[in-house]
């Protein structure tokens, strides 16, 4: 049982809210005060985005986040020390790592694992690593006790999905909308069935995201999931400048939601 099992398995029936930050945004010290204070928030699950130069998934906010991030200095070894700081005064909220390959191929499979899980990091989004490529890291992190948590969309079909959800652990992540992340709103009737056909071939919790923008969209989105997952609409407000405590309140406010579904 991994942090993110024992999250989902307490919830008590409520839907888990999932909020994604992304490490070293606008600057370390901000971006470690604003994670330290998720939890108190009501954040369940901590995403924590890797800075990447050439991102494929991610919207506007969240490449510009990137940027702010890589721009005052921020490396995967930055990104796992601040993990490692979060980790200081908070042993049980998990948090996932999500990024791209890159970084980690370079730092090397076998070095990163140990430094991720020696950091406190409990799973693994890797958007650009397809199930073909489950031995480059999804099976060696699973190996080591990480969550590789897989992304399935609108495209996913059945042919496709029993593929996507081999391997995969901890939560499955529901891409709500076709492109890029902060694109569109995601509408709960177009979600329910397939979160439906997800859940009828896996028991792991199935999680929402992609165009989730307010409270009222969290909820409507958590009464037909296991959880919601708000990333864009939290990293827009951080790259506006808006300070930590009305970050905060802002995600306090998503939290509510998610959890009154």
């Amino acid at each position: 049982m991994t942090r993110i099992d024992d999250t989902f398995a307490n919830l008590n029936g409520k839907a888990a809210f999932i909020a994604y930050v992304m490490a070293g945004d606008p600057d370390f010290d901000t971006s470690l005060e604003i994670v330290k204070g998720l939890p108190a928030a009501g954040v369940d699950v901590i995403e924590l985005g890797l800075p990447f130069t050439d991102p494929m998934a991610d919207g506007p906010a969240i490449q510009r986040a990137a940027n702010r991030a890589l721009e005052a200095g921020m490396t995967l070894n930055r990104t796992l020390e601040l993990a490692r700081r979060f980790r200081e005064q908070d042993s049980t909220t998990p948090i996932v790592l999500m990024g791209y390959y890159n970084p980690i191929y370079s730092m090397g499979v076998p070095v990163f694992l140990e430094a991720a899980k020696e950091a406190g990091i409990d799973g693994l989004i890797v958007v650009d690593l397809p199930p073909e490529e489950d031995d480059e890291l999804c099976i060696p992190a699973n190996e080591a006790g990480l969550n590789f948590i897989r992304l399935a969309t609108p495209t996913t079909d059945d042919k496709r999905l029993p593929a996507v959800l081999s391997n995969t652990s901890g939560f499955v992540y529901y891409v709500s909308i076709t492109g890029i992340t902060g694109a569109a709103e995601a509408s709960a009737e177009a979600v329910a069935p397939e979160v439906a056909r997800i859940k009828a071939q896996t028991d792991l919790p199935v999680c929402v995201g992609f165009g989730i923008k307010t409270p009222e969209r969290a909820k409507a989105i958590a009464s037909i999931a296991d959880g919601s997952v708000v990333g864009s609409a939290i990293v827009s407000m951080i790259g506006a400048g808006e300070s930590p405590a009305d970050v905060l309140a802002f995600v306090k406010s998503l939290a509510d939601g998610t959890h009154a579904a």
